[in-house]
């Protein structure tokens, strides 16, 4: 299998995993339109700053949980090789870290 292939492959969040997922999201949504607000109604640019960075700490949070969620299932598919497997994460790894 091609890591074209492999990475087509659906890998879906657990119900836990996904709830919790969602609920991080909707913060993150909330925090965004708070952003949103405070720029509209012309708050100190430090607030703001602080506010995106909350942000993108909640962003890479919620982007650790989805990749153990996708390791782990990497690491349980049977149907490929190993080095295929740790090619596939090692990808994904340095898309995310872009």
């Amino acid at each position: 299998m091609t890591m074209a292939e492999m990475a087509e492959t659906v890998r879906p969040i657990s119900p836990d995993i996904r709830d919790d997922l969602l609920l991080r999201l909707r913060r993150i949504e909330g925090q965004i339109r708070g952003i949103q607000r405070m720029v509209e109604e012309g708050h100190d640019c430090r607030k703001i700053f602080h506010q995106i960075t909350a942000i993108k700490a909640a962003l890479t949070s919620a982007s650790s949980v989805i990749l153990e969620c996708y390791t782990r299932n990497c690491l349980d598919d049977s149907s490929h090789t190993h080095d295929e497997i740790v090619s596939e994460l090692i990808e994904t790894i340095h898309k995310a870290t872009r």
